[in-house]
């Protein structure tokens, strides 16, 4: 799964590149995720990979999150942070992650992922949902209970809702997860 680094080095290595807080949510995200994939019968330990590997690149200054991923449209050159999830999965890349879905959903975080992705819908929903940070506690219960797609299409729309609500443009990844969902069963 992760070629020939293991959980234990990789989460050393996410350690070493956050700020203590970011490093507690890391945590809750992974723990999380973990449980929403085994109760919607998925890999829990994937899962928790991917929520390790998340927000590793969160907390690097911005220019190196521009070098690590490159601005692709104006949202991104605009909101630079919004490139951590593609710079997160670089760096797992170079660290010897080899599992795409794993990979695919560290990327996809901040966007959405492809809804066939549930590991990826996991880990989204763990991490706008993790009880740190004190909103969308009925879309975690959802998703524990079961209904992981659900979930998942009340997390994006409601990202997609609030970004509207507050005059700030939505991701085109956003945009097309979104639309793909109103579809999806």
């Amino acid at each position: 799964m992760n070629g020939t680094v293991s959980t234990a080095e990789l989460l050393e290595k996410v350690k070493a590149l956050v700020r203590p807080e970011r490093w507690a949510h890391i945590q809750r995200v992974a723990a999380l995720a973990r449980e929403i994939a085994e109760k919607n019968g998925l890999d829990g330990e994937r899962a928790y990979l991917a929520g390790i590997l998340h927000d590793a690149a969160r907390d690097l200054p911005l220019e190196e999150l521009a070098r690590l991923a490159p601005p692709e449209n104006e949202v991104e050159e605009a909101h630079p942070l919004s490139l951590h999830g593609r710079a997160a999965r670089v760096l797992a890349e170079a660290w010897g992650v080899e599992d795409k879905e794993v990979l695919e959903a560290v990327e996809g975080h901040v966007y959405g992922v492809d809804p066939r992705n549930g590991l990826g819908m996991a880990l989204y929903i763990a991490d706008v949902s993790e009880p740190g940070r004190g909103v969308n506690g009925e879309i975690r219960e959802l998703a524990l209970s079961g209904n992981l797609l659900e979930a998942y299409r009340l997390a994006v729309r409601n990202k997609v809702e609030y970004l509207k609500g507050k005059g700030i443009p939505v991701h085109p990844r956003t945009l097309a997860v979104y639309q793909s969902l109103l579809h999806a069963s």
